[in-house]
């Protein structure tokens, strides 16, 4: 499920917002060298260690 989430949210990154932020702007080099789906599933582990991380530490989001 956690998979299916993390995916979700790397496409709503990738399609839905529309602002401009690194994230955001990684994976779309990603996108033109390799293709949307691996730029999404690239975002999603991103996604994915960074949380770990913020689990880890016990550090809260800031955007």
């Amino acid at each position: 499920m956690v998979l299916k989430l993390l995916y979700a949210a790397a496409d709503s990154i990738l399609t839905r917002s529309r602002g401009s932020f690194a994230l955001k702007g990684w994976a779309m080099k990603i996108a033109k060298r390799r293709g949307l789906r691996k730029a999404r599933v690239a975002l999603a582990r991103h996604l994915a260690v960074i949380v770990h991380a913020m689990l880890r530490d016990g550090t809260l989001f800031e955007a």
